[in-house]
């Protein structure tokens, strides 16, 4: 047991006291709070280094998303010709892009938490969920620069007369950002969890997001699967997200609250198991890393 504190003459007076968690469903989520300020230079510190040596800097956050939208119109929108239900092509990809990019980016992100900080880790102790919660929040300052660029976009097609518009879908965004924060926070750290003695995750992640990418609605409509494949699409939890995105802002798209139930429902279980995973295994993974 580690131990930081004072002592006086007479008596000893602990300020804090660090001790092995004893039972399985014990969290210790109070901790995070009291290690507020770390989180924060956490998320300033992700922010400034990710950009720190490149010619464009934050610019970046705005190319991405853009070429992205842009490769997926050429090619599914004009060559394959896949229907956008009705939607200007660019808005669509860019929507489903912009949604799927926060959610990826957490995932793969927090994936490589305990590989990727065994040196910090090994030397000081801090609530080890700080690192990925402060990734999620790091990501979400390139989330919004990517929503204010997707909905300048959309201004510009509400002023020509596009056949888009806005719904009071569009007032459950917070919501939605909560849930995609949540999942892939949950199945990050569970990959990352994983990764410490099996190296092998950490070359399927790529793969496997890339995959989920296409099994989900981002390049198209829920109302385009055939529906022998219908279920690939009711199991995706990311599915009533983008969704309910499409149906908020473009006014188009299968937007329920029962979808977003199950979303909330499966991520809650995720993160649950994320978080008790990882608690159990930041006890020995210095030993496998």
């Amino acid at each position: 047991m580690n131990v930081f504190g004072k002592t006086n003459s007479n008596e000893e007076e602990w300020d804090l006291v660090i001790t092995p968690r004893k039972k399985w469903y014990d969290l210790q989520l109070r901790d995070l709070w009291r290690y507020r300020d770390l989180i924060a230079l956490f998320v300033r510190r992700d922010f400034v280094s990710r950009f720190k040596q490149t010619i464009l800097g934050p610019l970046w956050y705005i190319i991405q998303p853009l070429l992205t939208s842009i490769v997926f119109t050429v090619i599914f929108g004009q060559i394959a010709k896949l229907p956008t239900d009705g939607l200007p092509q660019i808005l669509f990809y860019m929507s489903g892009t912009v949604m799927w990019h926060y959610f990826s980016n957490c995932l793969t992100g927090t994936s490589n938490t305990f590989t990727s900080n065994a040196g910090i880790f090994g030397k000081v102790y801090f609530p080890r969920l700080v690192t990925p919660i402060s990734l999620v929040i790091s990501n979400l300052i390139s989330f919004t620069i990517q929503l204010l660029f997707f909905l300048s976009f959309l201004t510009y097609f509400i002023v020509r007369g596009s056949d888009v518009k806005l719904t009071m879908w569009a007032l459950s965004l917070p919501l939605l950002v909560l849930l995609m924060a949540g999942l892939g926070l949950g199945f990050g750290i569970i990959v990352s969890s994983v990764t410490t003695k099996y190296r092998d995750m950490s070359y399927l992640v790529g793969f496997g997001v890339s995959l989920w990418m296409y099994a989900t609605p981002v390049i198209y409509p829920v109302s385009t699967i055939p529906e022998r494949w219908r279920w690939v699409a009711d199991i995706n939890p990311m599915t009533p997200i983008i969704e309910t995105f499409r149906m908020g802002f473009l006014g188009a798209g299968n937007a329920s609250w029962l979808g977003l139930a199950y979303s909330a429902g499966f991520m809650i279980v995720i993160l649950f198991l994320g978080i008790v995973i990882f608690n159990r295994v930041e006890k020995t993974f210095i030993d496998t890393v």
